[in-house]
């Protein structure tokens, strides 16, 4: 497997990325695990999710299968989309941030988040809120999540789905 360094973040991640977006949909637990196995036995090391994967079952089942291979790999997951029938349960608010991030953590099993992706843009909230004016974010966007220090750390501004 060919690595490369993912700009901005010191990261090396696989030239393959490992998505799972059908987990726990179309690939059923037991076929989805087995699928991580075969990818990290090739040599990926970069996995990509999003809470909004068959409503959270993706990141639960991408949490056992890297079960105690967590250092091993660069775990990405994505904020933006409708999580709950709240009014709050989507977009890119602080809260909603905020809510997603440990709601994902908890799933994935994990104290933190090599990347978090803003999956789509949110023209509803300012990107101020977003980015965290108030100081308790950095002050550029592709986050870097740490539960541990309860920091989300941005480092530049992008979506994953630019055509959104």
């Amino acid at each position: 497997m060919k690595y490369v360094s993912l700009t901005g973040t010191g990261l090396k991640v696989s030239r393959l990325t490992m998505g799972t977006m059908t987990f726990g949909g179309q690939a059923d637990e037991e076929t989805s695990i087995a699928m991580v196995n075969r990818a990290l036995d090739a040599g990926i090391n970069f996995f990509d999710t999003a809470d909004i994967y068959t409503e959270g079952r993706s990141e639960t089942i991408t949490g056992r299968a890297l079960k105690g291979r967590r250092d091993d790999v660069i775990l990405a997951s994505k904020v933006r989309g409708r999580v709950g029938e709240r009014p709050n349960d989507e977009g890119l608010s602080r809260r909603h941030i905020h809510e997603a991030v440990e709601n994902s953590l908890r799933r994935l099993q994990t104290d933190y988040l090599d990347i978090y992706y803003l999956h789509q843009p949110d023209y509803a909230t300012p990107l101020e809120e977003t980015a965290g004016a108030d100081g308790r974010y950095h002050s550029r966007c592709r986050m870097q999540v740490n539960r541990g220090a309860r920091e989300i750390r941005i480092q530049s501004i992008t979506h994953s789905n630019p055509g959104a």
